[in-house]
């Protein structure tokens, strides 16, 4: 007997692809946008300084970056993933959208900011 693993088992230096991509196909596609949909929504928790670090990691221009992409993915999935999962991610968005509203020394237009080309004017 060998110790060596089998080509197909992957290593830390080289992945098993093929494990990995038999992995995603078994994720419905719904956990992917959701899953998605709640790491950019961390980052961009993250980059407008909602974290314990505060400001360590404030960057409102990715921030912004980072929102427009969530909004985007929320308006062309809406018809994808049902209003269970639709309605928390849109709640998030906007809390977002106030947040940078907020963090901006010269607040957009109402229309004009991070994602609202998708969701319409917030107001804060």
């Amino acid at each position: 007997m060998s110790d060596t693993p089998p080509a197909s088992a992957g290593t830390p230096e080289s992945p098993d692809f093929d494990a990995m991509t038999r992995d995603i196909a078994e994720v419905p596609a719904v956990e992917v946008i959701v899953t998605v949909a709640v790491n950019l929504m961390s980052a961009a928790a993250v980059k407008l300084g909602l974290t314990e670090e505060g400001d360590k990691y404030k960057d409102l221009d990715e921030a912004r970056k980072l929102i427009h992409a969530l909004a985007g993915l929320l308006d062309g999935s809406a018809t994808e993933i049902s209003s269970f999962h639709a309605a928390p991610l849109r709640d998030g968005l906007k809390s977002l959208q106030l947040a940078f509203r907020e963090a901006s020394l010269v607040p957009d237009e109402p229309g004009q900011g991070p994602g609202e080309k998708y969701t319409g004017p917030i107001y804060g």
